[in-house]
């Protein structure tokens, strides 16, 4: 049978297993495992995606790691404005051929190193919707997060384990810095699963569809970065009391201004108790606490 040509296809996003087998073979292209490519192979899912994401005419929307342009067609299809951003240069081409011709934008880019300001202008909001490669997930949801606050609302495809722990909340095995930093600027949750069966290649891993919505104001007042950083070294010891985790920066004073036990782990605290734990860590030995 003749391989059919998909950038003339009438319904580009109806792209099934054997439509990007051809279309890859086409052009001489492998999925890269060091980029963490598995393609989505099934218009039924991009489709719920574009429905989960809630967009529509007017809506702007940026999709990171687009690959081939299954999703990227099913965002098109909702009338919103597509900015796709794909880092392998193999692929731009093919993308472009996909995707230019219905509307959206190829931006060729390391989505770690991006100049989001330039790529996103000044117009705002916008919104991510992506299958993110599963080796860059987290450190990119959370960079997003502090650094480009055009972005009010995501909606991620990403390995299910990580988006367990970007979902999660206190007290759980999941808690950790990156879901403490998504409590402190946004809302999370889970909200759908996606098969192995829909990609290319099959990932060895369950997916989930994480929705993560900017709050208007952090969860708690005060600088980011002095409880982070308290966090992160409590976080690195997780399984060490805080007092010994946090010795040398936090004495027993501070724990008691702050309403903390000494005794806790890391993942016991909300984000409500770390913020009153680094105001109180911020106050020097015999200055009032305000």
């Amino acid at each position: 049978m003749a391989r059919r040509d998909l950038t003339d296809e009438a319904d580009p996003v109806t792209f099934g297993p054997r439509e990007l087998d051809d279309l890859l073979a086409a052009h001489g292209l492998e999925p890269s495992r060091a980029l963490g490519q598995n393609f989505v192979a099934d218009a039924n899912t991009v489709r719920r995606i574009a429905r989960l994401a809630n967009i529509g005419p007017g809506d702007r929307v940026l999709e990171i790691g687009a690959g081939l342009g299954s999703l990227t067609l099913a965002l098109v299809e909702t009338g919103a404005t597509v900015i796709a951003v794909e880092i392998d240069r193999h692929l731009v081409p093919v993308l472009r051929s996909v995707v230019e011709p219905v509307g959206a934008t190829v931006v060729e880019a390391d989505a770690m190193e991006a100049d989001w300001a330039a790529i996103l202008g000044d117009e705002a909001p916008w919104s991510l919707v992506a299958n993110l490669p599963y080796n860059v997930a987290t450190p990119l949801v959370l960079d997003l997060l502090d650094d480009v606050p055009a972005i009010t609302e995501m909606l991620v495809m990403v390995q299910r384990e990580v988006a367990d722990r970007l979902a999660a909340g206190p007290g759980s095995r999941t808690w950790g810095l990156p879901s403490l930093k998504v409590t402190y600027w946004a809302h999370a949750e889970v909200v759908g699963k996606v098969p192995a069966s829909v990609f290319i290649p099959r990932p060895r891993v369950e997916s989930a569809l994480v929705r993560i919505v900017r709050r208007d104001e952090p969860a708690v007042p005060g600088d980011a970065a002095p409880l982070f950083a308290l966090a992160r070294q409590a976080f690195s010891q997780r399984r060490k009391m805080l007092r010994r985790s946090l010795a040398g920066r936090v004495d027993d004073a501070a724990f008691t201004a702050a309403g903390v036990r000494p005794e806790a782990r890391p993942e016991e605290l909300d984000v409500d108790a770390w913020a009153r734990l680094r105001d109180a860590a911020a106050v020097a030995p015999g200055e009032p606490s305000g």
